[in-house]
């Protein structure tokens, strides 16, 4: 278990720790609510489906007892770059956004990933809001999802120097497959 401080009141009294299958059915509802059906149809879930995500990658945040936030990271190969993580989806219970939940999850997970021995991680985001933790549109010109996608919002952030520079090839899923009860929790 991981207790965040954060200068907000809210962030700073959240913890985070592996998710759990007590966590399922509230992630669930949160991802809904952050972003609703739409999600089933994005790229980067044709990616995560019918895998598990990668191992000690499954963050949950709460506060008060209550799941107020989820990261997940995903084994993949980023094409001629070989092996790195997808980030996503991240999600903040809407009620109480711009609290420091997601940032709390950023750092937390991107520190695991880089303890992990992972070499990068690579996501669908926007720019602006992840340039803070080392993203950026610079290696991933030569990647592509596996459908469609915003070029500028395809970033990467490296643990390992150069893990993506000139990095060629679709992004495709490398993980582990989930057997049927394990597919209804992912």
């Amino acid at each position: 278990m991981f207790q965040v401080v954060a200068n907000t009141s809210a962030a700073s009294d959240l913890v985070v720790t592996d998710e759990t299958f007590y966590d399922i059915a509230a992630r669930e509802a949160l991802l809904d609510a952050s972003f609703g059906p739409a999600r089933f149809l994005k790229s980067s879930e044709r990616i995560r489906e019918g895998r598990l995500p990668a191992a000690g990658l499954a963050l949950a945040a709460h506060l008060g007892g209550r799941l107020v936030g989820t990261v997940r990271l995903w084994n993949i190969a980023a094409g001629d770059a070989g092996e790195a993580l997808l980030l996503g989806p991240l999600a903040a219970d809407p009620s109480i956004r711009n609290a420091g939940i997601g940032s709390a999850l950023m750092r937390h997970a991107m520190v695991r990933a880089r303890l992990l021995g992972h070499r990068g991680v690579i996501l669908v985001g926007d720019p602006e809001y992840y340039v803070r933790f080392g993203f950026s549109a610079d290696h991933t010109g030569g990647l592509a999802m596996p459908g469609p996608f915003e070029r500028h919002r395809l970033l990467a952030a490296e643990f390992a120097a150069d893990a993506f520079l000139g990095a060629n090839g679709l992004i495709a899923p490398t993980g582990v497959f989930a057997d049927t009860q394990e597919r209804l929790a992912a």
